[in-house]
């Protein structure tokens, strides 16, 4: 071969291993966390700390708690995501599918017991507290909803939007607040579907994936959402939305992480979920309006901007573990009798 073909092809080795060598250092710095929506809880600006701090690259995905658990079941055998974030039922079904193993982040000592899973393999992050998320502006003069009942209203037909029951989990949420308002309980579901038929007939709007941006624009007046997003709507995005407690009642629920099974990047898994439980963390979570598993982070300035405690008292709990018992066959019949 001549000594020019030999040197260019010594050179094009060269250079291909160089790139192959920059990958793997890109492999090696990344994570891959699914459902970690930039637009939502303010995922941007943690994923953007994570990058700054640990040097670890976690790039947004944009699937909701139902989604991100089907994955993980299809990926079993090679699995792709190292952590997820989901609602509690969803952490619990993924403990029950033996999709995650169990992990101690830093600070797992300050989570209180009732947040975590025993072994670690899942534990709260923040918590929010169901509501209406309210574009004022875009009502176009018609009063703000005060009440489940209000938005089965004909004056909001087509106005008011949910996230798929059946799949997020915020929809999920939504349907155990609204059952234990109108009376039902998480073995009686009746109250919950025949609220959805009502609604069903009154044009919702149900997308599957966080809808916060469509909210802002008016394409969805109202949506039944957490009151961080509202918050976070309107003061810091300065938009003219409120935030409503229904007066029947909601709940408040936690939102968990977990270490994915056989996760292929595990170690800087483990960096992700200790950072989201460290001061700084915990604190972005406050900032934007969430409530932090960690109580001390709750910022005095954030908690100013929150609705006052007596329309919190119409906030109650559930049993998580039951919650998740039962997620599975009323998105069944979710399915069956209102879609």
């Amino acid at each position: 071969m001549p000594f020019f073909l030999n040197k260019a092809l010594r050179g094009a080795v060269l250079a291909l291993g160089l790139v192959g060598a920059a990958a793997a250092q890109a492999q090696a710095q990344t994570a891959v966390c699914y459902n970690c929506p930039p637009e939502w809880a303010d995922w941007g600006t943690q994923l953007k700390a994570i990058k700054d701090k640990t040097g670890i690259q976690v790039p947004g995905d944009n699937k909701n708690s139902g989604q991100a658990l089907a994955s993980l079941a299809a990926e079993r055998a090679n699995p792709v995501a190292d952590v997820v974030y989901y609602g509690v039922t969803f952490g619990i079904q993924a403990v029950n599918d033996k999709l995650v193993q169990g992990y101690k982040p830093a600070h797992w000592d300050d989570i209180p017991a009732g947040m975590k899973d025993p072994d670690g393999k899942w534990f709260a992050i923040h918590s929010g507290t169901l509501g209406f998320m309210v574009n004022v502006d875009a009502l176009q003069g018609k009063p703000v909803p005060q009440s489940w009942s209000d938005l089965l209203k004909p004056e909001y037909r087509g106005m008011v939007g949910y996230l798929d029951p059946a799949s997020a989990f915020v929809g999920y949420v939504g349907a155990v607040a609204v059952n234990q308002a109108m009376g039902g309980t998480l073995d009686d579901f009746g109250p919950a579907v025949a609220w959805f038929r009502k609604m069903r007939a009154n044009d919702p709007i149900v997308p599957k994936q966080t809808a916060y941006a469509r909210v802002l624009s008016g394409e969805i007046p109202i949506l039944v959402d957490y009151d961080f997003n509202a918050y976070r709507a309107r003061y810091k995005d300065g938009a003219n939305v409120q935030f409503v407690i229904p007066r029947e009642g909601t709940i408040a629920v936690p939102y968990v992480m977990s270490l994915v099974a056989d996760a292929p990047h595990a170690g800087n898994g483990r960096k992700v979920l200790d950072f989201t439980l460290s001061d700084e963390g915990q604190a972005i979570w406050a900032n934007a309006y969430l409530r932090p598993v960690r109580a001390s982070a709750v910022s005095p300035e954030a908690q100013k901007k929150f609705l006052p405690a007596a329309d919190y008292a119409r906030a109650g709990t559930v049993d998580y573990a039951q919650m998740a018992a039962v997620q599975r066959a009323f998105s069944a019949r979710y399915a069956k009798e209102v879609n």
